[in-house]
């Protein structure tokens, strides 16, 4: 896992994940910072293995780390965050180790992490998609009932 922790002391990375933090001190509801990234990643794994996709475990973790990086910008410009996430990706994955094909499967995953119609493919976007779901417990949030995610979008019982 050396280029994970590449990733983790990436200077992108970590301003990154700052910005988020300074966007988000004062939001009530899901927060997207390492507790998240850390979530979406293990659940990823999780998936991968019950599933066999034989996804590299690294791969699902660059994506885990990077797919909310850029959400601060959501917030500032309304840009959305796939967008921003995948187009600063790229750099990160290079600069910590990882090949062109490698960066191709991992930014594309980020940048499809909301499209609901990757959510049961057996690839890195299937498994991102439903992690980063999956990573949410509204059964146990006290903002639940504030939350601006649909009803049936709410974990509000244990799925995996």
């Amino acid at each position: 896992m050396d280029r994970i922790n590449k990733i983790l002391n990436h200077d992108l990375f970590i301003e990154n994940v700052k910005k988020n933090e300074m966007a988000e001190a004062e939001r009530r509801f899901c927060h997207h910072d390492m507790v998240h990234f850390m979530d979406v990643a293990r659940i990823g794994w999780i998936i991968n293995l019950e599933e066999g996709y034989g996804i590299d475990k690294e791969w699902i973790y660059a994506a885990a780390l990077l797919h909310d990086i850029g959400r601060h910008d959501q917030y500032a410009d309304g840009t959305p965050h796939e967008q921003t996430s995948a187009r600063r990706a790229p750099q990160i994955l290079e600069e910590c180790g990882f090949d062109d094909k490698e960066t191709r499967v991992i930014v594309s995953a980020i940048a499809s992490h909301r499209d609901k119609e990757v959510a049961q493919e057996a690839s890195l976007r299937g498994v991102l998609y439903r992690a980063d779901k999956l990573s949410r417990p509204c059964f146990a949030c006290k903002a639940e009932t504030d939350c601006n995610w649909k009803g049936d979008k709410k974990n509000l019982q244990m799925k995996i």
